[in-house]
């Protein structure tokens, strides 16, 4: 099965309001999530307050960058879908997606302090920066190209 350009903007676009409830569950819910979190992996973290409170910190310093993160998405594939693909917006937009990625890396390299499988997150998080650093790249680059070639005529 193949999707079309629209259906899968369109795809997009839900993923990123799905992922924006599942990020408002959490920062509401966030205590009760660490709660059971901490009371499932006692071994590793600890039972106490001082870790729940690390915990619960990192969830809500990296819950910002996430939020940034999507409403950016959002807005990228609003403007995808309206036939503005290589424009200085979207650029922009793409700056802002990588730089929430780099903010989560460290943070989640500092959290490692405390529960080391936050190192994992970290990786993940820098990969993702550099794919889509490139990405904003290409793009940069092509919205250059573009700009040139509408003065040309």
């Amino acid at each position: 099965m193949r999707l079309s350009n629209e259906q899968s903007i369109r795809l997009s676009k839900v993923c990123v309001w799905l992922f924006m409830i599942l990020l408002a569950a959490l920062d509401l819910g966030c205590y009760w999530a660490v709660d059971w979190f901490i009371g499932t992996r006692p071994v590793l973290l600890g039972f106490g307050l001082r870790e729940g409170l690390l915990m619960m910190s990192t969830i809500y310093l990296g819950s910002a960058p996430a939020w940034v993160l999507l409403i950016n998405l959002h807005r990228l594939l609003g403007a995808l879908a309206a036939g503005q693909v290589f424009v200085p917006a979207n650029v922009a937009r793409l700056r802002r997606v990588s730089w929430c990625c780099t903010a989560a890396c460290l943070l989640c390299l500092i959290s490692a302090f405390y529960y080391l499988p936050w190192l994992l997150v970290a990786v993940a998080a820098g990969f993702m920066a550099l794919i889509v650093r490139i990405v904003k790249n290409c793009f940069a680059q092509a919205a250059a190209m573009k700009d040139e070639l509408d003065f040309t005529i």
